[in-house]
């Protein structure tokens, strides 16, 4: 006879795969293509504009309203998406779904890019100053303030801050990053249990407790130094081996839309299993549509809400377009995909097939510094819902609980927790998708308003 936590552990599950199904992965990627339309494809024709505004959105802009630079914001955002999921998600989604899943995820990320424009923009247009002085915002605010009074809206917002408080709590911020970091450290240094776990909670404490300027002054140093390493990595290998890159892509395309039949240690996977895992990893990873990343973005020095959509755009497309293609290239290109391997264990494998011990420790290191930057990332997240829900009075109570469940987190194996948290990250997405198509006039008008703008300054500088 099961027991009762067998039982729950196995109705989550079903929750969780029901969550994450057809429903939801359409619902995200459908209002990537509508918003893709509605804006003009702004993903394929203001990119150059985008990477601009990325180099030059280093230092804030004097007197502009923010609590750090556009480019803060986004590093902060990307210490978040850039984590596990680019190493161990890629591994799962190809291991499961076939290489064709690379395709599907790529196509997610391209449409997904839309969407992070759209709710970034929304986010810095209606955030607000709390009771401290720092800026809060992301879909709570754009809910409550952008839908007005209508019945729901309160609620709507309210929920998805609850959600957001749960998911950085007991999901994607603490256990599975602690439990990561904790891993690797041991298998690849021998470092106890204990003394990472503690180094971990001490350092996390440090930072957060600081508050976002001081997450933010971290996220800037360690997401482009471990982002541009890793893929260095990467590159390194696909050089190495650049024969097998036209077989690579072929492979990709050809089984996103026939299938993979079985090889090595892959049992051989559909068209629809490539698409779901795609799709759901590669949302999972870069989290467009999810409403996590506008949170970060509304913290901004900037004064256009368009300007910071462009820039928090480049987001999923380092994250996802950049980081993950190169994760799922090296490993089809070295048929670690076909092993008896999984997660990250596949993925460094991949790197030691190619570059020796070295190329194990790229992988390694790499995983350990995406954790901790999604630890920071998510903590700041927790505590904008929190304020939402709480008023400023409950920031220090929140910082307090995360850190000692990242402290605890290493000697917990609770997957009920694990799954339940999945869930709530995939309902969070509700009432952010709802704003979003709500708001759709609201995003093209300033979208449009920006743009006429710009042509008006660069007619007045010809003139």
């Amino acid at each position: 006879m099961e027991t009762p936590s067998i039982d729950l552990l196995y109705t989550l599950t079903k929750i969780d795969e029901l969550v994450w199904g057809p429903p939801l992965l359409i619902l995200l990627v459908g209002t990537g293509i509508f918003l893709t339309w509605r804006l003009g494809m702004i993903q394929v024709f203001k990119l150059p504009l985008a990477l601009r505004y990325v180099l030059k959105s280093r230092k804030s802009e004097i007197g502009i309203q923010g609590d750090v630079s556009s480019f803060a914001a986004l590093t902060t955002a990307l210490s978040a998406t850039i984590g596990t999921g680019n190493i161990v998600g890629v591994a799962t989604a190809i291991k499961t779904g076939g290489p064709g899943a690379l395709f599907w995820m790529f196509l997610a990320a391209f449409f997904g890019m839309a969407t992070m424009y759209s709710e970034s923009l929304l986010a810095v247009k209606y955030r607000s100053i709390d009771a401290n002085g720092q800026m809060s915002g992301g879909p709570m605010y754009y809910i409550k303030n952008g839908l007005g009074h209508r019945k729901y809206s309160r609620a709507l917002a309210s929920l998805f801050a609850f959600f957001g408080v749960n998911v950085a709590l007991f999901g994607i911020g603490t256990f599975p990053q602690v439990n990561a970091i904790v891993d690797s450290a041991r298998i690849a240094f021998n470092i106890p249990e204990v003394l990472s776990a503690a180094v971990i909670s001490l350092l996390v404490a440090f930072v957060t407790l600081g508050g976002i300027r001081r997450i933010a002054a971290v996220a800037q140093l360690l997401v482009p130094f471990m982002a541009i390493a890793y893929v260095l990595g990467c590159l390194v290998i696909v050089a190495l081996n650049l024969e097998k890159l036209p077989e690579t892509f072929a492979l990709i395309i050809s089984s996103a839309f026939t299938g993979t039949a079985a090889k090595g240690g892959f049992l051989g996977a559909g068209v629809m299993l490539a698409i779901r895992m795609g799709i759901a990893r590669g949302i999972f990873s870069n989290e467009s549509g999810l409403g996590s990343a506008p949170i970060a973005a509304a913290a901004a020095k900037v004064k256009e809400p368009a300007r910071q959509g462009l820039i928090s755009m480049t987001g999923t497309f380092f994250d996802t377009i950049v980081v993950c293609l190169m994760t799922g290239t090296v490993l089809i290109m070295t048929d670690s995909w076909t092993e008896e391997l999984a997660g990250a264990y596949m993925t460094s494998y991949a790197f030691s097939t190619v570059l020796a011990e070295t190329g194990s420790y790229i992988v390694t290191v790499g995983l350990i510094f995406f954790a901790f930057t999604t630890i920071l990332g998510w903590n700041y997240y927790g505590e904008r819902c929190t304020e939402f829900l709480f008023g400023v009075k409950g920031i220090l109570p929140y910082k307090i609980v995360y850190i000692f469940i990242v402290a605890s987190g290493a000697f917990l194996t609770l997957d009920v927790i694990w799954v339940l948290a999945d869930i709530v990250n995939g309902l969070m997405a509700i009432p952010n998708l709802i704003a979003l198509l709500a708001l759709r006039k609201v995003i093209a008008a300033e979208t449009r308003h920006y743009f006429e703008k710009l042509r008006a300054e660069s007619l007045r500088d010809k003139d």
